[in-house]
């Protein structure tokens, strides 16, 4: 049976844990091959790869700092060592600090804004060349990026600008066939939200307030970035999907 994606080719920035890594199985199950981006976690993006290698996909690891130009140009050096073109660019990798605003300073400006928001147009302006008609860049956003949360104030500065930034780039890249999408994930329980001293209170109120249901998995935003790259979803261009099982319509 020929899968959605079959032949294509994706890019997933910080796939080894968490949400970037359903995201590569996903887009792999669907038969895409994956470039799987990581920072620190080698052993886990490895890990990764030999799995999605095992659905018989082609899965290469690479290490890069996403939000760093030079970092990024090694990873498409990489990048070009093992594929030809780039179908699906999935702009995933973040970081950020979690203090309340008045106690930041322009480091920690700097930290948010070039791995959460720039990253996205180093990216695409990367991929670009090897990027045909039909291609897919993606962007991960948050909740955040609308609404004031605890210590939450840089990171959600930066996904604000990088679906301003998204928006931009569906513009420029429309014409040339190229689609440019967010998709915004509500609280999903991943590695990541163990950083919040709130994590426990951020679920409850999730599961108490979601109409959809009381959890929210990786999976789930895999799914919708999954039907971004379809074909059927070629008109859908500078838009940011929203994965949250309706929590953010309940006041």
């Amino acid at each position: 049976m020929t899968r959605a994606l079959e032949g294509q080719v994706a890019l997933v920035t910080g796939a080894a844990r968490g949400i970037g890594r359903a995201i590569a199985k996903k887009l792999a199950r669907e038969g895409a091959d994956v470039a799987v981006n990581y920072y620190n976690s080698h052993d886990e993006a490895e890990a990764l790869c030999e799995e999605l290698r095992a659905l018989g996909r082609r899965a290469h690891a690479i290490q890069g700092s996403v939000g760093v130009p030079d970092s990024v140009d090694e990873m498409f050096v990489a990048f070009r060592e093992q594929f030809d073109r780039v179908d699906i660019v999935v702009s995933n990798a973040a970081s950020g600090v979690l203090k309340p605003v008045i106690e930041m300073g322009l480091k920690h400006w700097r930290w948010c804004m070039e791995t959460n928001a720039l990253a996205v147009d180093l990216l695409a302006q990367r991929a670009l060349p090897l990027m045909r008609n039909g291609g897919r860049i993606i962007a991960m956003s948050s909740l955040g990026a609308q609404r004031a949360m605890p210590g939450y104030g840089f990171i959600g500065a930066s996904k604000a600008a990088l679906e301003a930034l998204v928006r931009a780039l569906a513009q420029e890249l429309g014409p040339r066939g190229i689609r440019v999408n967010t998709v915004s994930a509500g609280v999903v329980d991943t590695d990541a939200l163990a950083y919040f001293p709130n994590r426990d209170e951020l679920l409850a109120n999730f599961a108490q307030r979601t109409p959809a249901g009381p959890k929210l998995a990786p999976e789930d935003v895999a799914n919708a970035v999954y039907l971004l790259c379809l074909p059927e979803a070629a008109m859908i261009n500078g838009h940011t999907l929203v994965v949250d099982g309706g929590f953010a319509i309940s006041g």
